[in-house]
């Protein structure tokens, strides 16, 4: 049964072809302070270049400088800073760093994330895929927040993925400790988590003007997300360049809707550039059409519809990924397994 939400579309000037310059035309983010996890490749790379562009002071952490700094440098409004969000300390550190600066932070924007690796856990013991994702975000916001409440009306914006329609979060067993380890399950759990995770922030921060939107950029092809699907490094360069770089995903996307209408069928799989993929962050970032709308899960620059449970859509978004209870009883989740405890 549906819950009766604001998971409703609204009336938005986009769609799941639009670009990122189209969301942000007009946008002017002067004096504004942003910080993008992963904002140094891929659909991350795309969003800090847009906000850039805007106007916004963008700081970028990373793990691997050496990868970040060259991509960094030749962005005007961009800073680099050193973050691995599977080491608590490294969080602390980044965080300390910010709030010392005594900057607002207007965005913070969660793009980093692993999918579909090998078993692996943090320092703590947890699975890689539910602390990079999940935990790693959790234990920096907390640690940011600060400096959000300071900006007023901040926004918080989480990646989430269409993964988040496979399956729930295993709150018996979040990190695989018992039951044998799925790459892809877990994946989906870490995805679920993101979503409520928005869902639960915005609740406890709407007093201090603080919404948070979790949202599923679309499915772009070739980016370093797929690493541990795609082993070989040039091939995945090669179909990055073909379908991003010569915008060929059209190409792609015809042969998906033929395909579908030989099947019958009314969905299909439709693949996106990264310019695609990071309008819904910057839509889920900037439009005033989502003040007072926070909580949401988005895609395709909307609020998606909420689909039931049974649902063989490819699309919308799920009742597991938007529970209230379910998002509650994750934030404990979040603040056992990080020892960070705010907003009580």
């Amino acid at each position: 049964m549906l819950q009766t939400s604001k998971q409703t579309p609204i009336k938005s000037p986009f769609n799941n072809a639009t670009t990122a310059e189209k969301v942000m035309k007009g946008i002017d983010l002067r004096g504004k302070n942003v910080i993008v996890t992963g904002g140094y490749s891929g659909i991350g790379l795309r969003t800090t270049e847009a906000l850039a562009n805007a106007g916004a002071h963008v700081i970028v952490p990373a793990r691997t400088i050496s990868k970040a700094q060259p991509v960094t440098e030749r962005i005007r409004n961009a800073e680099l800073g050193v973050l691995d969000l599977m080491d608590p300390a490294s969080i602390d550190r980044f965080a300390e760093g910010f709030l010392n600066s005594g900057r607002p932070l207007d965005l913070l924007i969660e793009c980093a994330g692993i999918m579909f690796p090998p078993l692996n856990r943090d320092r703590r013991g947890n699975e890689s895929q539910f602390s990079t994702n999940y935990l790693g975000h959790f234990q920096l916001t907390a640690k940011l927040y600060p400096a959000l409440k300071k900006a007023q009306n901040a926004r918080v914006i989480v990646m989430s993925s269409r993964a988040q329609s496979w399956n729930g979060v295993d709150f018996a067993d979040p990190n695989f400790n018992g039951r044998q380890y799925d790459p892809k399950v877990a994946y989906a759990q870490s995805k679920v988590a993101d979503a409520l995770f928005a869902v639960e922030l915005n609740k406890r921060a709407e007093t201090d003007g603080v919404q948070a939107f979790a949202v599923h950029p679309g499915l772009v092809p070739g980016t370093g997300l797929g690493r541990y699907t795609t082993h070989n490094g040039a091939v995945r360069q090669a179909v990055s360049f073909v379908l991003n770089g010569m915008h060929m995903t059209h190409l792609v996307n015809a042969q998906h809707v033929i395909h579908a209408k030989l099947q019958h069928q009314d969905e299909y799989d439709y693949f996106k550039t990264a310019d695609q993929g990071a309008a819904s962050t910057l839509w889920a970032a900037t439009s005033p059409l989502l003040t007072n709308r926070g909580g949401v899960f988005i895609e395709d620059c909307n609020i998606s519809q909420e689909v039931s449970a049974d649902s063989d859509s490819k699309y919308g978004v799920r009742p597991w990924s938007i529970d209230p209870q379910a998002a509650e009883r994750l934030w404990g989740i979040g603040e056992k397994l990080t020892g960070c405890r705010f907003l009580d």
